[in-house]
This record gives C-alpha cells, sequence and structure tokens, in this order.
C-alpha cells in the first residue's frame, strides 16, 4: 500500500538538495538556500497533479484537519457529522477547534450513509466530514446535495484516499476543502506531513496563517509578517517536503502496481461464493489501497482472519476489533479521560457517544475484512497470496454451510 514500500534515488535526491544547504525549515533564510524551496515546490506539484487552485502543506494529516476545520470557520459549539468508521484523528481535529463530532453510521460503502446523515442534521450543524476509508470514496453526490439543501459545508478527509477519483475528479478536491495525510504508512509519504487542498483564497489564505503562528507572510522577512490571527505550529520542515516532492510525482506509478496487484486478488476472490464486497460509488477512482470483503456472519469473519495468520497471510484488517479505527473501541473516548480540557457543551457531546449503540455500522464491520494491498507483489506474489486467501474463505464458509 504505502509509498514507502518503494522508496529510492528520487526521494534521496530531494532530500539531499536540502542537506546541501543546510535550511530545514520552510520559512526564512532566504539568502541561504541558494534557490532551494521544497515546501514551495511540493505545493505547486500537489495543485498541478490534483487540480486544486491552492494547497497549504502541515505537519500531518491531524494537523491538515485541523487547519481546514479552522479555515472554514468550523468552531465552539458547531457540530460536524462524521462516520462511525474512520480514524481517531478526524474525532481529535473536530474537538481541537472547540466543535462537537456527530458521529454516524456507515453503510457498505464503509463511509458515510446519506440517510443517517439527514437525519443527524440539526440547527447546531456547520459542516459534513465524509472520511474516505481505506482507498474510496463516500456517496458524494448525495452529501453534497445534503449539504446544498441546508447550506452546509463539505470538508472530505481523504487521508486515506490520495490519488483516488469520483467521476473524474480527484477526492479531495471536491468540497470546499479536503485534507490529505503524507505519513509513513499513506499512499505517498513524506514520512511526517499533510496538505489542506482548496479552490477559495480566502480558505487558503486561513490556512496558510493558522499553521503558522498566524504569520501572514507577507512582510520580506518573518519579522516584518503581521499576525491578523491566532495560530498554531503546524509547520512541515523541508526534509519532509523534499520526499513528498518526489513521492508525489512516483504517484502514477504507485497507482498502476497498486491496481494491478487489487485486481489479481478481487478476480480470484469473487469466484469465492458467499463472499460480497464492499461498494464502491465510482469504482474507476478506487486507488486499490484495500480490497475490502464481508463475510455472511460475524464469527466466520474472526475465524478467517484466525486462519489468515496461521498461514501467514499477514496485512488483514479486522475493524470491529480495531482500536484506531472503529468508535467500539475507542476506550480513550468512552472513560472521559482528559474531559477537563473541554467546555461543559463539548464534554456533554463527547460523552453522548461513550455508551451510544450503533448496530446497522456493528453489524457491517463485524462481517468486514480488508485486505492491504502491497507495492512490492510481482503478479505470481499476488496471485499465491489470492489462491490462499480463497482457499481459506472457502474452507470457513463451507464448514459453517452458510452461502449468500
Amino acid at each position: 500500500m504505502p509509498g514507502y514500500e518503494l522508496f529510492g534515488a528520487a526521494e534521496r535526491k530531494e532530500v539531499n538538495d536540502v542537506l546541501e544547504t543546510g535550511i530545514l525549515m520552510r520559512y526564512g533564510f532566504d539568502g541561504m538556500r541558494n534557490g532551494i524551496w521544497k515546501a514551495k515546490e511540493l505545493e505547486a506539484e500537489i495543485n498541478k497533479t490534483f487540480g486544486s487552485q491552492y494547497a497549504q502543506l502541515v505537519s500531518s494529516g491531524t494537523a491538515a484537519l485541523t487547519t481546514a476545520l479552522a479555515a472554514l470557520g468550523v468552531g465552539a459549539g458547531d457540530e460536524v457529522i462524521m462516520p462511525s468508521f474512520t480514524f481517531v484523528a478526524s474525532f481529535e481535529a473536530v474537538i481541537s477547534v472547540g466543535a462537537i463530532p456527530v458521529l454516524v453510521d456507515i453503510d457498505e460503502t464503509l463511509t458515510l450513509d446519506p440517510e443517517a446523515v439527514e437525519k443527524a442534521v440539526t440547527e447546531k450543524t456547520k459542516a459534513i466530514m465524509p472520511v474516505h476509508m481505506c482507498g474510496s470514496m463516500a456517496r458524494l453526490d448525495e452529501l453534497k446535495a445534503i449539504c446544498e439543501k441546508h447550506d452546509l459545508i463539505l470538508l472530505e478527509d481523504a487521508c486515506q484516499a490520495i490519488g483516488g477519483k469520483y467521476k473524474g475528479k480527484y477526492l479531495g478536491t471536491i468540497g470546499h476543502a479536503g485534507t490529505f495525510s503524507f505519513d509513513f504508512v499513506k499512499i505517498i509519504t513524506c514520512a511526517e506531513g499533510g496538505v489542506v487542498l482548496t479552490n477559495s483564497e480566502d480558505i487558503y489564505k486561513k490556512a496558510d496563517h493558522y499553521s503558522d503562528h498566524g504569520h501572514d507572510h507577507a512582510g520580506k522577512d518573518r519579522g516584518a509578517d503581521l499576525h491578523p490571527f491566532l495560530g498554531y505550529n503546524f509547520r512541515i520542515s523541508e526534509l519532509h517536503a523534499a520526499v513528498g516532492l518526489a513521492q508525489v510525482r512516483r504517484l502514477g506509478e504507485f497507482l498502476e502496481i497498486q491496481k494491478r496487484n487489487h485486481g489479481i486478488i478481487f478476480n480470484t476472490l469473487k469466484n469465492v461464493e458467499g463472499l460480497t464486497f464492499r461498494v464502491i460509488p465510482d469504482a474507476d477512482g478506487d486507488t486499490g489501497t484495500h480490497l475490502s470483503f464481508f463475510l455472511p456472519m460475524e464469527d466466520m469473519a474472526r475465524q478467517a482472519v484466525t486462519e489468515f495468520v496461521a498461514a501467514g497471510i499477514m496485512g488483514n484488517f479486522y475493524w470491529y476489533d480495531n482500536n484506531w479505527h472503529y468508535i467500539r473501541k475507542w476506550e480513550h473516548l468512552k472513560n472521559g479521560a482528559w474531559l477537563h480540557r473541554f467546555s461543559e457543551e463539548q464534554k456533554k457531546g463527547i460523552m453522548h457517544y461513550a455508551n451510544q449503540p450503533f448496530p446497522i455500522s456493528d453489524k457491517i464491520i463485524s462481517r468486514c475484512i480488508s485486505s492491504s494491498i502491497s507495492l512490492l507483489w510481482t503478479p505470481e506474489q499476488a496471485q499465491e497470496r489470492a489462491d490462499k486467501m480463497a482457499a481459506i474463505l472457502k474452507n470457513v464458509i463451507a464448514k459453517n454451510n452458510v452461502t449468500a
């Protein structure tokens, strides 16, 4: 799946350019740089690659979400609708700007169920935040329609779906703003990093300022900058940007290999009677980072994962027991730790989810396995893996005498 699997001469060349100057910070020190500005260069390359008008690099995907929310004007008391299946950073970013996360059920896209979203809209709702999990997209037409109906912001968390498309447009460029993560296990990596994408100059300027202590970056040097509002230190370094610059230029290469290997696994597993697959609103736009499928029952999914491990087939995620990605295991949320940091309104909103059941999401996630796709597999290795997985899945389903 991730770009770190194919790290080589191109990445080292860009990093060495920075090391030669010794200027590791993205701002200032103009005279010592010898014209080397990797962060600026990466932002331009991102806009060129994804068709966005503006890109603001930051230190992580979490920082990108936080910065985007702040730049979009989401703050104290606002509600942000998001899925019950997501990485914890999505929830954390909403809390960090003083807003209240409103979690709703997913459907078999593994992303927001538009009907659940519509039911969750209140007078306090400010934004809808679809999370394009495991490399594929939410039902964006339906979600955009809800946003237009209620005059809401659409913020795409595309941190796991870099290079994915929906109806010809890159994920992360369809809403009012979008975010990518460039951490070590994303589709392309900076080691650590993220970006806010937008076609709004106003949102971009606010993101630019907010991510660097409120500097407006309009002065001749940092000492001459004005500070129109408060911000934080979410800067990316030149070293991280250098890695990302090489990686974004290799995105097409990564996606081609990933989709090839994904196709090999899928074309084998689709013949397993009783197995069903994740619904993808635009199959042509899937990045191929994961192949997600459903067994008929929870016990069967658990058994299949256990047998995969016993057979040495690693990289199969059973999200139902995962404490990073599914709310069922978010103990740090449910135990109420650190709630003294939040307003009473936020505390109430957060703890609302401590014991709230999500039976619809549970029924989906408890039967789901997501198999990650490696860039390092040859076609022969991918086929060998697919054959082993198919044999195990057929055996598990046969033992339970269940078919679709």
